[in-house]
């Protein structure tokens, strides 16, 4: 159900899902949190909302989006609330906030938020420099941005790693728990050899590989060459050099890599891209800071640039592949 309240107020809201909670619709007792959700165009914010629903049913929630209208028009708050199918698990409140409130989104948003309940900020598109010091971060216990959906990534995520703060995580990295996984895996695996050396293949502009290749050269301190491709998108390989020979996770089409190392099977490993929906969840299991993604963030500065791949993919594969992702 979507009730639109046109030029309201947030006093209203509140009354109206006192109203809703009375008839049934919704039940503002069993969220876990409270999720703000900062959007800046109308197509991200249905997305958003999509992941955000998809999110609740294994973290009931109310989640609140703020969006911003035409700064030029008289000052207002247009309404909307979603619950039941068009809400997941949870409670959906749309502002779409106009004229001089638009940079008001956290007076907007404080009188909406549940009572003692953790409160999670996200910005699925153009994220702040400085999560932690923004209005609706200084809310939140965790703060969740995207450099993918940044124009220029890499300069986003270099900007936030100096800016850090405890309970700021980006989906850049949530997209990398499978890529570590394996590669953690592989080592618990005979022969037991230090590692000397790696290498982490990955497109220019990927996010998901300047912090895979951080990660690895914080850990294993060794160096580690990171090398840019035009042959895929996002994450392409990782070899990690040994005396016996290499451990090598290839990954050129985004979906299926193949796992080759020394005395062992080769070994293909789903490496599905994983979307908005699925990073969400993971990030909303933890409300704790991540130490291994700041220690990710401080290994940015510590490897090396190695010659750009320069092989093109052909048009087809790359029209196919997902602009975003690892």
């Amino acid at each position: 159900m979507i009730i639109d309240l046109p030029s309201t107020t947030t006093s209203q809201l509140n009354k109206k899902l006192v109203e809703l909670r009375e008839r049934g619709g919704a039940v503002a007792l069993g969220r876990v949190l409270t999720l703000v959700i900062v959007a800046d165009d109308d197509e991200r914010l249905e997305e958003a909302i999509d992941a955000a629903n998809e999110a609740s049913r294994e973290h009931p929630s109310r989640v609140i989006v703020v969006a911003k209208g035409a700064r030029t028009a008289a000052p207002r708050i247009d309404g909307q609330i979603r619950v039941g199918g068009d809400a997941g698990a949870s409670e959906v409140i749309v502002l779409r906030l106009y004229g001089p409130l638009a940079s008001q989104g956290q007076s907007a948003v404080i009188p909406l938020l549940l009572p003692d309940a953790p409160i999670v900020t996200w910005w699925p598109g153009t994220g702040p420099k400085d999560p932690a010091r923004d209005p609706l971060g200084e809310l939140a216990q965790r703060r969740i941005t995207d450099s993918a959906a940044e124009r220029n990534p890499i300069r986003a995520l270099n900007t936030r790693a100096k800016a850090y703060t405890d309970g700021d995580t980006d989906l850049a990295w949530t997209r990398l728990t499978r890529w570590r996984a394996q590669l953690v895996s592989a080592l618990d695996l005979p022969p037991y050899e230090k590692i000397t050396g790696a290498t982490v293949t990955g497109e220019a502009d990927s996010p998901s590989t300047e912090l895979l290749a951080g990660w690895l050269a914080y850990y294993l301190k060794v160096p580690v060459k990171r090398v840019k491709t035009t042959s895929a998108q996002g994450i392409v390989s990782v070899t990690l050099d040994r005396r016996s020979g290499p451990i090598e996770l290839h990954r050129p089409d985004g979906r299926v890599g193949t796992l080759t190392q020394p005395g062992q099977p080769t070994r293909r490993i789903s490496l599905q891209r994983r979307d908005n929906k699925d990073c969400l969840i993971e990030e909303l299991r933890r409300l704790d800071p991540d130490e291994i993604y700041e220690a990710a963030l401080q290994g940015l500065g510590k490897f090396a640039a190695g010659a750009t791949a320069k092989k093109k993919a052909p048009a087809a594969k790359k029209k196919a592949a997902a602009k975003a992702g690892s």
